[in-house]
């Protein structure tokens, strides 16, 4: 046990002993490599003569619990409900992540943040840019028409919208300029300022996602809002008054065509009463003949079966109805002395007559 003063607890390391190299060995050198690399072994030598300031183990650990801190933080992230996470492997689009907390190992994979939910707004027209010639645009009638309109949008692929897309802001100003271009160049002017505002939006809305959708933009349209629908400036003065022209003869139009629907009312009504009274007029004069057919062919069924009694009443009836209206005196013939107590030049008819006009008077 001698042999073994000074030589450690693993003996002496003699010539004839293998060299096994102990912990505090292999630290030392660990610490040596450390300091080479900080660059800290040329100003720190003169102070020991060991080669170099030396690493505790304590050091060591905390030094790698601080690596792995910073390696922690640089790869754990959290995503909040609103968002989406796209993460990069060496640049290229791996998967996107989803809200809460999530790893990309530093440094090989990195992540980009986008929010899907917030919308995003893009105005068009003089409102929008300052620019006076955005908003004109001339429609289907060869009119001109300065409109206002604003898009709202979010985000529905963030892949697609990171990588996809230059400049997003841009893309969606021209598709939604080119699309309202496109439906102002099929419409007709006074639609488009009464009553089709909100077709022309609908459509703008349809049209302007097809064309983001083509592009595979990752993007969304949530609505449209169309603010302005207008002549221009220049000639809105005159433009008012048109409309007052066409709005004053709309109104004459409207009052004539009441009138004459009134009076056609009227001469409908009074053709009607004639057709009624006429129509009266026939069925009478159908009934009387068909009754005076029915008197005859009933006589003439009489006369067949007696004609002597038939033909006197005959004569009886048409003698009474022909004298039963004129004046009229009669005189028995077989009265004694021919002419019985009447004088036959009397003048009866005379006298009767200005009797009953004295009596009038």
């Amino acid at each position: 046990m001698a042999g073994n003063n000074g030589g450690g607890p693993w003996g002496n390391k003699g010539a004839q002993d293998p060299e096994i190299p102990d912990i505090d060995e292999i630290l030392n050198r660990g610490r040596s490599r450390l300091n080479s690399i900080f660059g800290k072994s040329g100003r720190r030598g003169r102070s020991g003569g060991g080669g170099g300031p030396r690493f505790s183990k304590s050091q060591l650990l905390l030094g790698v619990i601080l690596l792995a801190g910073v390696w922690g933080f640089l790869s754990f992230y959290t995503v909040k409900p609103e968002e989406r996470s796209v993460e990069l492997f060496l640049g290229t689009y791996a998967q996107t992540g989803q809200p809460g907390l999530n790893l990309a190992p530093w440094p090989l994979v990195t992540k980009e943040i986008v929010s899907v939910t917030r919308e995003r707004t893009e105005d068009i027209g003089v409102g929008g840019s300052g620019r006076v010639d955005d908003g004109l645009m001339l429609t289907g009638d060869e009119n001109i028409i300065d409109v206002d309109f604003q898009i709202v949008w979010n985000v529905s692929d963030p892949a697609k919208f990171l990588f996809n897309l230059a400049n997003p802001t841009e893309t969606i100003r021209a598709v939604s300029e080119s699309a309202m271009r496109e439906i102002m160049a099929q419409s007709d002017l006074a639609p488009i300022l009464n009553r089709d505002r909100g077709i022309v939006a609908t459509n703008l809305q349809e049209l302007i996602q097809t064309t983001l959708d083509a592009y595979n933009s990752g993007m969304s349209v949530v609505r449209v809002n169309f603010d302005k629908a207008d002549p221009p400036r220049e000639v809105i003065d005159s433009f008012r008054e048109v409309q007052a022209a066409e709005q004053e003869r709309d109104k004459l139009e409207k009052q004539a065509d009441a009138y004459a629907n009134r009076v056609l009312a009227s001469a409908r009504g009074e053709a009607a009463q004639l057709l009624e009274e006429a129509e009266g007029y026939r069925a009478q004069v159908v009934n009387v003949a068909e009754g005076e057919a029915s008197r005859f062919i009933a006589v003439l069924e009489e006369y067949l079966k007696a004609k002597d009694v038939t033909r006197k009443r005959l004569y009886l009836e048409t003698m009474e109805r022909v004298l039963g209206s004129v004046d009229k005196v009669i005189l028995d013939q077989n009265t004694e002395g021919g002419t019985g107590a009447v004088v036959p030049y009397l003048p009866l008819n005379e006298l009767r007559r200005g009797t009953s006009q004295g009596g009038t008077n």
